[in-house]
């Protein structure tokens, strides 16, 4: 008996939604939806008001860094030990939580001194990132189970919830009171949507009552070895805006951040494939062809970016921020090659996390260091970010070696 057509497309959208090219379209969209809530800001709240909420952003991404260590670690444990996932899970979730109120209250604790040193009008926005750090955190253990797990449906949908909440609720704050503290307080009510979305999705999984979970101690130790390599890079990634708000005035470091906006969409225009790849990175007999099939595809984007920036600089400046961000037109092709040169890294970075070695990671905090040191003696938004992507170039150059150098030798951690 054959089919019916109706049959046919069912199952042909069924496994349409489940593949990972459907879940590469939903973090496209939700970029794109970080992407404008960038836009909107910049364009409400004027350069002046705008740097504080970028410099916020930045300092959230780096925060993230212990989800995005556990999103990684979960998703490793689970590729690499096929037929345990439900007791990975449950470890894993539990050490979540408890990382999830810790840097909670870390960040509580020091939202005094993020006060001072971002600039910010009241210590109020400090405080919101503080409660950001909390869902985003668990989001990373629930993202990293689906993935290694390949359940690429549910995990654009978290992805989805990620992203299209905070365009809306926080746009909805600036139209109602446009400043920094509005702005992060929409950021701080939608980044709980990510986090209740997969509980819901894990919730009959990990509810029943089972064998008691390992212990948490092996996940938080590899949790903490990833977030140390993570960490460097969106340092590194980040620094920069903390540099420009501390040496620049006010205008300038405005306009640097506009510039910024473009740098973190080509940064995070191939954040798919790392997702996608990251599973096959962490199998022995697949990661160097992941990697390489990886470096091909976000090297391409890259170029298509730097390529539009150059050409249609005109109309990459309607979603920087318009007219008020005019002086910083010119160096829109810079900040594309810098975004381009920061997701070869971020790559290379995960296929360091996939392997499990250490020794790169200390490069990245040397970096970090580096780019401090020259960011301090600039003056202007263009010696700021031509000294910023000359480390991150050389940076790139010298991790490429290291990194096919260890993968053409036997297993071991470096």
């Amino acid at each position: 008996m054959t089919d019916s057509p109706t049959s046919a497309r069912r199952r042909t959208l069924s496994a349409l939604i489940h593949s990972s090219g459907f879940l590469a379209v939903c973090i496209m969209v939700t970029n794109v939806a970080t992407y404008g809530f960038q836009i909107v800001a910049a364009r409400i709240l004027g350069p002046g008001q705008y740097g504080g909420v970028a410099s916020m952003m930045s300092l959230l991404l780096v925060v993230g860094v212990v989800q995005l260590g556990m999103q990684a670690t979960a998703s490793r444990r689970v590729t690499q030990t096929p037929g345990q996932e439900r007791a990975i899970e449950r470890t894993v979730l539990r050490a979540t939580y408890r990382a999830a109120i810790v840097v909670g209250v870390v960040m509580l604790a020091a939202s005094p001194l993020v006060w001072r040193v971002l600039r910010l009008d009241s210590i109020y926005p400090a405080l919101l990132v503080a409660v950001c750090a909390v869902p985003l955190t668990i989001m990373g253990g629930q993202a990293g189970v689906l993935q290694g797990e390949r359940r690429w449906l549910e995990l654009a949908m978290v992805y989805l919830a990620l992203g299209i909440p905070r365009v809306l609720v926080a746009t909805a704050a600036m139209w109602v009171r446009p400043t920094e503290g509005a702005a992060m307080a929409g950021v701080a009510l939608a980044q709980f949507a990510p986090a209740v979305v997969g509980w819901w999705v894990l919730r009959r999984r990990t509810s029943s009552a089972e064998a008691e979970p390992d212990s948490i101690k092996p996940v938080v130790v590899e949790m903490l070895h990833g977030s140390f390599a993570l960490l460097g890079f969106f340092a590194l990634s980040n620094v920069d805006i903390l540099i420009a708000r501390n040496v620049l005035s006010d205008h300038v470091s405005g306009l640097y951040a506009g510039g910024l906006i473009l740098t973190k969409a080509v940064l995070f225009l191939p954040q798919f494939v790392v997702i996608i790849a990251f599973p096959s990175m962490s199998a022995e007999a697949s990661r160097r062809s992941a990697l390489l099939k990886s470096l091909a595809l976000v090297a391409g984007l890259g170029v298509c970016a730097i390529a539009g920036a150059w050409l249609l600089s005109w109309l990459a400046m309607i979603f920087i921020g318009g007219p008020d961000y005019a002086e910083i037109e010119g160096l829109l092709w810079v900040f594309a090659i810098l975004g381009t040169v920061l997701s070869v890294l971020q790559l290379l970075v995960y296929s360091v996390l996939a392997r499990r070695s250490r020794l790169s990671a200390y490069l990245l905090w040397i970096a970090v260091a580096a780019v401090v040191a020259l960011g301090a003696t600039q003056t202007s938004a263009d010696g700021l970010v031509w000294a910023v992507l000359s480390v991150d170039a050389t940076l790139v150059a010298v991790l490429l070696s290291v990194t096919f150098w260890r993968l053409g030798q036997a297993p071991q951690r470096s």
